[in-house]
């Protein structure tokens, strides 16, 4: 069996997992650099015309496979998010007094809460909007939250002195929060 060289150089570049320049598929496979570029044109020009998920980009530091842009939603989706163990615990505090001021959260999280908020915000897992009577921001946490924590509602039966405890739990966990995500 005699393989095109652009189905050559998809395999190089699945395989790899990670942009390649010319010089180094050339090396791979085993051809010269403008034979390289050639099988690279026809193998952006192949999944152009492809009904595909994928795509080969061009980087500034080579080529490589990538997911098409509509396609973005399903990497939220699928792949599990990273939260640092002080983003959790924030999360946590917003989700059990669901909606917390902004200013209650720090006051009860520490001065790292920001930062958490923000990054929470982003992940679609909180929801910020100004607090009508305050300067302060009103924080609830989002659906994407009861879906990826496959909840669908926080129960609202702990008592007072649970309550209690679990903020002492949450307050006494302020640690600095340099070089932790």
């Amino acid at each position: 069996m005699v393989l095109r060289l652009a189905t050559k150089i998809e395999a190089i570049l699945y395989l790899k997992g990670q942009p390649l320049s010319l010089t180094e598929i050339a090396e791979y496979a085993g051809c010269d650099r403008s034979a390289a570029e050639a099988g690279i044109i026809e193998l952006i020009d192949d999944y152009a015309h492809r009904d595909s998920a994928l795509e080969v980009v061009e980087t500034p530091i080579g080529y490589s496979f990538q997911l098409r842009t509509g396609f973005q939603e399903l990497v939220h989706t699928l792949i599990p998010v990273e939260l640092g163990l002080g983003a959790l615990r924030t999360l946590a505090a917003i989700a059990l007094h669901n909606p917390i001021a902004q200013t209650d959260l720090v006051n009860l999280r520490g001065s790292g809460a920001y930062q958490h908020v923000q990054e929470l915000v982003e992940l679609g897992f909180v929801r910020k909007r100004r607090a009508s009577d305050s300067r302060s921001f009103l924080l609830h946490v989002t659906d994407k939250f009861h879906q990826y924590f496959q909840l669908e509602q926080l129960p609202q039966l702990l008592s007072s002195s649970e309550d209690q405890q679990l903020e002492l739990d949450l307050t006494s966990e302020q640690t600095p929060e340099l070089g932790t995500k």
